[in-house]
């Protein structure tokens, strides 16, 4: 069984993707983290963000995986290295939706996440999981929340990384990132025609939880 659910940034994604995924016991697979790992290599060997063609080389050899710790906790992997924490820097949050917009980074992603989606029952968080990766998906969700309060919450989650940043800044990150997730060419982010609306933003995480699988 597949699940997706798709939405923009801060919508509560992977927070509720992961608590899905536990409570049905599913893998759950944030594929948002894949094109994280490819920004973190390319800043790392210090590439161009706007040399698409070297970009796409390094894509075409770079190895991404995801697997789930017994807790439930995501792990990334970036050439057999676990870069989990390094890949939630804000260094790789500036830059990450220009790498994503990418035609052929994206069809590299593309078979990559249907590749570990179809390995077992799994829930998946991006923002065209339902449109793109897998639109015959058994349940597809589309999570939104108002602006002010997805800023606020990637804030939160900054903070507790232990990241020196302002909100200000968070802001501006993040309606930058809607409106390149939005108007790329390539698997724009959108709901898809038949994936379950849901408005998060006066909601806790235990009742979109517990929305999302009453549907499921």
């Amino acid at each position: 069984m597949i699940i997706a659910i798709d939405g923009p940034a801060g919508a509560g994604k992977s927070t509720i993707a992961k608590r899905v995924a536990a409570a049905m016991k599913f893998l759950y697979l944030d594929t948002g983290a894949m094109y994280r790992a490819l920004t973190l290599k390319i800043l790392d060997s210090r590439i161009d963000p706007l040399d698409t063609p070297k970009i796409i080389e390094v894509a075409t050899n770079t190895q991404i995986d995801l697997a789930n710790k017994a807790d439930g906790e995501l792990q990334v992997f970036l050439d057999g290295e676990d870069v989990s924490k390094q890949v939630r820097q804000p260094r790789i949050t500036r830059v990450v939706s220009d790498i994503a917009k990418i035609k052929e980074v994206r069809q590299q992603m593309l078979h990559a996440q249907r590749r570990l989606g179809r390995s077992t029952d799994s829930v998946l968080d991006g923002r065209d999981i339902g449109t793109v990766v897998f639109p015959d998906a058994d349940k597809k969700f589309y999570l939104v929340a108002d602006f002010n309060e997805r800023v606020r919450r990637r804030f939160v989650e900054l903070k507790e990384l232990g990241e020196d940043i302002k909100q200000e800044d968070v802001s501006k990150d993040l309606a930058n990132r809607d409106k390149i997730d939005s108007t790329r060419e390539v698997a724009p982010l959108k709901q898809a025609a038949d994936a379950i609306y849901v408005d998060t933003t006066h909601m806790n995480i235990e009742q979109v939880v517990e929305k999302v699988l009453s549907y499921i």
